[in-house]
């Protein structure tokens, strides 16, 4: 987060500005690039990595606090979902329409019958729990998402995303996003710099536990930083897609490179039967139109008909028509290792397949995406992604702790009106040669442009920083003309 050299210079500011050599220019501005970066943003980097390492766990600990909900006694036979959801409808009443339903994916575990609720949040269900073999109802929670967090871990999620404050909260994860792939990128180029210069090598990779003071805690940050870098990177890059303003941007460039993520469609006055040739079926037809009044029959027919065409694993999810003129969706769920997220649309009075969507067929850059938000959020490949995960994040946060603990460690203990450490000077780009500072102003404004709120940031920055040497400037020469 801060500086990896052990000792920056502090630079007065002449009261006669020069332009000096353009040697060292590069190391400069990085050192100036990578400390303001740290210091303004390092607050919204800490709660994000600790509220990630904290969701990382959440898996675990749910099921430990919703074990009622979630498992059931294992039995030697279950009852049909009709039978299920029709226990779950008797216990809503008929207030709510049903929007979803989550078959026991194992023995043990209960379905999920999952209803829309006006006072609810956007994404968010009310589940309730019925144990498969005996339609017993097990629990009443709220869910969330796509993963069916329920409350605690939404909560989590919620804080990491936005801080619980809705959609303005948003703006600091975007804000810990965009900087840090940055911050680390400039932390790596100072790396390669200090790499060159020393003869002990190793000690870059691993923290020198004997020195002390400012030189041990510069150890220590540029060593964790260099083993977590591919990690802040990833995390960086994925946690964008999530965002609102860079989020949006990247979409647009993955629609206009053909990169999206295909969707099935469900459109029935669209598609008509041309499908039905070739992927008809002949079971009882059993559907109404829409959630609010389908037969508790068709959720069997359904899963029945989404088995034969593309449906083989046990998570599951079954959607009634949203609408008229929309089909039934039957779509699984298992984002763990070996990804299963195939579908099937289904024409729910003629019972004939209108749309099939499989993974195995999606782009690589489809497949990317998938499994890049799967390894963020510490589902692709189970616990050993969860621990990874945690580690990587809980390694960032003291990454930050240790870069403001340097910038206390530099403040000068002579001076008591100066509480805090300088700033590495300033400079760097103005040194440069022309042929190497337009393409950083360049990448720069294509960055800030991609990434809005980096972009804005920088460019306060930058103000700050200009008004600040401007204010240093006046001193000095009032100073010296004394």
């Amino acid at each position: 987060m801060t500086l990896l050299d052990p000792a920056p210079p502090e630079s007065p500011p002449p009261s006669i500005p020069a332009r000096p050599a353009s040697k060292g220019w590069f190391r400069q501005l990085l050192l100036r690039l990578h400390f303001y970066a740290g210091i303004f943003i390092g607050p919204f980097i800490l709660i994000a990595a600790v509220s990630g390492a904290l969701y990382a766990i959440t898996p675990q600990i749910e099921q430990a606090v919703y074990a009622e909900e979630l498992r059931a006694p294992v039995a030697e036979s279950y009852l049909p979902l009709a039978e299920q959801v029709e226990a779950a409808n008797n216990y809503m009443g008929s207030s709510e329409a049903l929007v979803a339903v989550r078959p026991a994916p194992n023995p043990g575990d209960t379905t999920r019958v999952m209803y829309a609720d006006p006072a609810l949040g956007e994404s968010e269900t009310r589940a309730i729990f019925v144990d498969p073999a005996t339609a017993d109802i097990r629990g009443d929670l709220t869910a969330y998402g796509t993963s069916g967090a329920l409350p605690l871990r939404t909560w989590i999620d919620q804080l990491h995303r936005n801080l619980q404050l809705g959609e303005p909260g948003r703006m600091y994860s975007e804000l810990a996003a965009s900087w840090m792939g940055i911050i680390a990128l400039a932390g790596l180029g100072l790396w390669i710099v200090r790499i060159r210069r020393t003869k002990r090598k190793k000690d870059l990779l691993r923290p020198n536990t004997k020195g002390t003071g400012y030189r041990r805690l510069a150890s220590w940050h540029g060593s964790l930083g260099i083993w977590v870098l591919l990690g802040a990177f990833f995390l960086s890059a994925t946690g964008i897609t999530w965002s609102t303003y860079g989020g949006a941007n990247v979409g647009e460039l993955r629609t206009a490179l053909n990169w999206g993520t295909p969707s099935v469609n469900t459109d029935l006055t669209a598609s008509g039967d041309s499908s039905a040739d070739v992927h008809a079926h002949h079971h009882a037809a059993a559907a109404a139109p829409t959630g609010d009044s389908v037969s508790p029959a068709a959720f069997d027919t359904m899963l029945s008909i989404g088995q034969e065409v593309n449906v083989n694993t046990g998570l599951v999810e079954i959607k009634p028509p949203a609408a008229q003129g929309q089909a039934w969706v039957v779509q699984e769920i298992q984002h763990s290792y070996p990804t299963e997220v195939d579908a099937v649309s289904i024409n729910g009075q003629t019972l004939q397949v209108v749309d099939r969507v499989d993974f195995k067929d999606f782009s690589l850059a489809a497949k990317l995406s998938r499994w890049g938000i799967d390894i963020h959020m510490g589902s692709m490949f189970g616990l050993p992604n969860q621990i990874l995960l945690f580690l990587v994040a809980s390694t960032i946060a003291a990454m930050v702790v240790l870069g403001y603990a340097m910038w206390w460690k530099r403040r000068p203990t002579k001076n008591p009106t100066r509480r805090m450490g300088k700033a590495p000077a300033r400079g760097g780009l103005l040194r440069a040669p022309w042929w190497a500072a337009l393409p950083v102003l360049a990448a720069a404004v294509l960055v800030g442009l991609f990434l809005p709120l980096m972009g804005a940031s920088l460019a306060l920055f930058m103000l700050i920083d200009v008004i600040v040497g401007w204010v240093q400037r006046s001193r000095s020469r009032t100073a010296a003309t004394r």
